[in-house]
Formats: structure tokens, sequence, C-alpha cells
């Protein structure tokens, strides 16, 4: 439910002063793949952002949030992510984000004051574990390897997880592991601390991509051994809460990189505008003017498929069908825009001298995470075909 009496203009103007004097300021290319300098940064931008009053927009008023519908994070979260650093500091970036969530429809009260408060506060991080190693879970969940079984009273963890983002220096981490092993169907979520004798961090994996708070972390359980009051919500339900996360995460994934895509078109336009070859603007070029106005195209569509979806979801409706659209069109539409601005500005666009080289690297991994857009296209179809869906 939304704040009582939220202006939502007023709120994203808030928004956009913040990351304009604060967040993009803060930028730094040698910050992005130093996760423990992102860290302290990010942690001084949380409190300026409650100082400004808009942190935590996605949570509700009861938690310290803003309380804010999925139509108003639609503006809000766009906005946030015009910067790399502005849903970190808005304590709205995944996988914090996401696992709040989790916390919130599946903790109990023990866990939500002893995980879901601090986590709120920004005094400590989190990751979710579920990425495998094949041939274990990737795009495919059901090919989950890691085990919890039961033993003398405890539940005992083995698996092995990588790509786990927000893992360097997380305090708990809420894994997926198989617990019906022999029916081969079960799965449940447990909460882990990281300072578990059984949870080792094996290394941080180097990628494309940057300022991903905690980087992402390879992680192995080795005999971890936790008690009943580890597990999130009810066993053998790992998976039904598993994909419920994933709903919200793509749709406000799509939120933040629109607004990391229509930055670095804004960037590019400043710099056809002014650079001159060939005794004319690049602006005044044809092939130019197309790239800019299909880069507006796709950012318009993008923004009018996430409200749609948005809005859905406020209304309480399904939107199993609609996220995957949405995320398979605004993930490649967002690239493209990215792409373009890159081509426009040359040599420019592929530097750290402005953060257009960044945006796109960042872009490209969005096509897989949350489902790869081929999964989600095989998805769709049958779906279509079996519920002789009309287009």
């Amino acid at each position: 439910m939304m704040a009582m009496g939220t202006n939502i203009a007023e709120l994203r103007g808030k928004v956009r002063q913040f990351v304009e004097q604060h967040a993009i300021p803060s930028e730094d290319p040698v910050l992005a793949h130093d996760v423990q300098r992102l860290d302290v940064v990010v942690r001084r931008l949380q409190g300026l952002a409650r100082e400004a009053g808009i942190y935590a927009p996605h949570l509700p008023p009861e938690h310290g949030g803003l309380g804010l519908d999925w139509q108003a994070r639609a503006e809000i979260l766009e906005e946030a992510g015009r910067s790399f650093l502005g849903a970190p500091a808005l304590n709205c970036a995944p996988p914090d984000q996401p696992n709040m969530i989790n916390l919130m429809r599946h903790g109990n009260a023990a866990q939500q004051a002893r995980y879901l408060q601090p986590l709120v506060q920004g005094r400590i991080r989190s990751c979710f574990a579920m990425t495998e190693p094949a041939p274990g879970a990737g795009s495919d969940p059901s090919m989950l390897r890691t085990t919890a079984t039961r033993q003398d009273g405890k539940w005992v963890i083995n698996g092995h997880k990588w790509f786990i983002s927000g893992a360097v220096d997380a305090a708990f981490a809420i894994v997926l592991a198989r617990t019906d092993e022999a029916a081969g169907t079960g799965a449940t979520m447990f909460i882990v601390d990281t300072d578990n004798p059984g949870y080792r961090l094996v290394r941080n994996i180097a990628g494309m991509d940057g300022y991903q708070v905690g980087g992402h972390g390879e992680i192995v359980f080795e005999q971890c051994v936790v008690d009943d009051d580890a597990v999130l919500g009810q066993v053998g339900q790992g998976f039904a809460y598993a994909q419920a996360r994933l709903e919200p995460a793509r749709l406000s994934h799509c939120m933040r990189f629109i607004g990391r895509a229509s930055r670095a078109m804004e960037i590019a336009q400043q710099y056809a505008a002014q650079r001159e070859s060939f005794g004319q603007r690049l602006a005044d070029l044809q092939q130019v003017q197309a790239m800019v106005a299909d880069s507006h195209i796709d950012l318009h569509a993008s923004r009018l498929m996430v409200r749609d979806c948005a809005r859905k979801m406020d209304a309480g409706e399904s939107v199993k069908h609609d996220s995957a659209m949405t995320k398979i069109f605004v993930s490649e539409a967002v690239w493209r825009v990215a792409d373009r601005a890159v081509q426009i500005m040359g040599a420019l666009g592929i530097s750290d001298d402005t953060p257009v080289s960044m945006i796109q690297r960042e872009l490209r991994p969005f096509r897989i995470y949350d489902g790869a857009s081929e999964l989600h296209r095989a998805t769709l179809a049958r779906r279509i075909f079996q519920h002789g869906l009309r287009p």
C-alpha cells in the first residue's frame, strides 16, 4: 500500500536531484570492481538517501520504506537507475531487494528481527544462492543438486553455488537446496549465516559488468549444519518461493535498466550535438538521427510495457506471461540503446572517460539474468499453443 500523501512527481524530482548531486559524482571506474570500496561508498550514500526521504521505496512504511505501489516504483526505480549507485543508495538493488520481499512474505518474527530489519537499515548485506555449476541449476532450477538432509534433528547442506551476486562480505545467504532427494521434486529455502563453518566463499568471479555490490561469488557448502529455525517459510516450497521471487525481480531490473540506457543515450545526444565531422554536426547526419530516433522508440515501448505490467501487479492480476514478454523486450531494447550510444560516440564511447562503456557492459548480462531470453521465448510459445492464446 502506498504511503498516504505521497506525491510521485515530487518524489521523482527528489530522486533525480539526489542522483545528480550525490550518486553520479561518486561514480569512479576504479570503484566499479573494488567490492570493499564500493561498500563504503554505498553506505555513505544510503545515509544521504535517508536524510533526503527517498530511502527504500519498495518497502511498506512499517518496515521503514516509502510504501510505493508498482506503478510508482516504475518511475522512481528508473530515476534511481540512471546511476550505477542510485539503486544501492536507496537500498532497492538486487539481491537485497528481492531478499527483503522473501523475508517479509515467508519469514517468521524471529527471522525478520534477526535478518530483515538489519538488511532494511543497511547494516548488513545478503545474497541469494541458487545458481550452480553444470550439471546443476541454472536457467532450469529443476536441475538443482545442492541438498539439505535431516541428521540428528538438524539440516546438513552440501552443494556448490556460483555467480551468486552480493556474496562477498554478505552476512547471510538465502540458499535453495533439494530436501526431497528421493522424489527429485522438493526444495526448501534456508537462511545460512556466512560465518557458519560449513559455508565457504571460494572467490569473487570477475565479470564484464561493474558496480555489483558484493560482487559475484562462488560458494561451497560442506557439511553445513543449520537448525530448523533456518528454514524460510515451509519445507518443500522452495521452488514456488523462487518462482514468485522472479516476477517482481524481472520487473525491477527493467525499471532500473531503462534509467541506465536513457542516461547513455542522453550523453550520446549531447556528444552528437557538439561533435563535428566532415563539416557538419553528427546530429545533422541522417544515420545518427535514425539511431537516436530508434532509441527513443525502444525506450518508450519499454516504459509502456513495464507500466502495463506494473498496473496488473497492483491489481493483483497474474503477470507470468506479461513479465516474461516485458523482460525479453526490455533487456534487448536497452542493450540496443546503449550499443547505439557507443556507436555514436565512437572511440570515446568505448573508453572509461564517460559511463557509456560501462553501461553497455552492464546491460549485456541482463539478457541472461532472471532467465535467458531464449528460455522465456520457449516458455511463452508453449503457453501460447497450450492455451490457444490470440496474438
